[in-house]
């Protein structure tokens, strides 16, 4: 992927980053949307673009304002809140998104809804608690982690998977939607006849920081694929922190006898680019091409059935997809947080890929949070298995049980 230098630390219209959209009819109300910069989420910021490209920039008379918050927002967020309630300055706007939700967001939505309760705040891949987040968005969207939990292990016995290996550490497996997910997962292997294994890695967070975390993987992969695959038996890996991946893929592709479902906010763009060594400059922002291009590697390197992603990116169809969503809805064409609309509206921007999920429930209170989606996209095998490329995971339904399953 293609890495500019660090944005500067405030927020920065869209139109900069942009040559610009022509000049065209004054839209008749705007939508506002924040993202990360390319630095740090480039896919969250291709969405937006794409809407741009779509619907115009503020600037040209076109629909709609990007932002983006600084890489360091977690020492700025009172920045990055005063920037977004700024938004709804704009009597014509109408719509604000954040993607991702990074801490402060739920902040920011109450002091919009302060000065314009009429603006249709919407909050995606949340980093706040389900529950702050919910009580101050509109309508919030999350990853799948609880159908996720199944799904993924469901599509790994299809793979022919048996034996499951989770990669984590324990700040990450303190996360209530990583920590139930990782007991979902575990159930699930026990129901299907999966042996399933938990494997620590070093946090990047840590002394080691990233490549120390990145050097972990590569040399602990090799054993570990002796040690639950020793006759060749399939092997299974999932890891939580998506710096991990990378090296992950590198040996996973370099043996006969590991599999990968899809990484935790799955892309194609996820780890793929750097195990196989991929220049996708040309192909920035198409993921149809994208896909083709890593899809030809890994059938190339001997890996065909044995790699999963999703086609799209995750954080470039909630940016863009959002921003449909949020249009349809003002334009009286979709109603506000309703599953079956949101699906429409991402599915413009994901064609031959389907949607599923359902609204998040919490385990503590048994009550089912009415404006909180978790979501997921069906699994692409790259080189197909068994004569197609989807699994149609958003098909199969999850046991009502799983819904039910706390963090151990």
């Amino acid at each position: 992927m293609r890495k500019l230098a660090r944005i500067a630390a405030t927020l920065v219209p869209a139109a900069l980053l942009l040559a610009g959209a022509g000049a065209m009819a004054a839209a008749p109300f705007h939508v506002g949307i924040c993202t990360g910069t390319v630095s740090q989420s480039e896919d969250d910021l291709r969405g937006a673009e794409a809407l741009i490209k779509e619907y115009g920039s503020v600037k040209t008379g076109g629909m709609i304002q990007h932002m983006t918050y600084p890489d360091d927002f977690m020492s700025q967020q009172e920045t990055f809140i005063s920037n977004v309630v700024s938004m709804s300055d704009d009597p014509k706007m109408k719509v604000i998104i954040v993607n991702q939700a990074i801490p402060g967001t739920a902040e920011a939505f109450k002091r919009v809804h302060a000065k314009r309760p009429d603006i249709y705040c919407l909050a995606g891949e949340c980093q706040e608690d389900p529950l702050v987040i919910s009580a101050a968005a509109d309508f919030a969207v999350q990853a799948d982690f609880v159908s996720r939990g199944y799904t993924i292990i469901w599509a790994a016995k299809q793979m022919g998977a048996k034996t499951f290996v989770h990669i984590s550490f324990p700040r990450h497996m303190s996360y209530e939607s990583l920590g139930r997910r990782r007991s979902i997962m575990e159930q699930a292997c026990k129901d299907m006849g999966i042996n399933w294994a938990f494997e620590t890695a070093p946090d990047p967070t840590s002394d080691v920081g990233v490549a120390g975390a990145q050097q972990f993987i590569l040399e602990k992969v090799p054993a570990w694929l002796r040690k639950y695959g020793p006759h060749g038996e399939k092997v299974a890996f999932f890891c939580t922190n998506d710096a991990q991946t990378e090296p992950l893929l590198k040996q996973l592709l370099a043996s006969k006898n590991g599999l990968f479902v899809e990484a935790d906010l799955p892309s194609p763009l996820m780890g793929y680019p750097g195990a196989l060594g991929l220049d996708l400059k040309k192909e920035a922002g198409n993921f149809p091409a994208i896909l083709k291009k890593v899809e030809s590697a890994v059938v190339a390197k001997g890996g065909a059935g044995r790699f999963g992603t999703w086609a799209f990116s995750y954080g470039y169809t909630v940016s863009a997809g959002l921003g449909e969503y949020g249009i349809r809805v003002i334009e009286g064409k979709a109603r506000r947080n309703n599953l079956q609309d949101l699906f429409a509206a991402y599915a413009k921007w994901t064609p031959g890929a389907k949607w599923n999920g359902a609204l998040y429930t919490d385990t503590s209170t048994g009550v089912r949070v009415k404006n909180l989606a978790l979501v997921y996209m069906d699994t692409y095998i790259l080189g197909g298995l068994n004569g197609q490329s989807y699994l149609k995971t958003t098909g199969v339904t999850v046991p009502a049980k799983y819904f039910a399953i706390r963090k151990r």
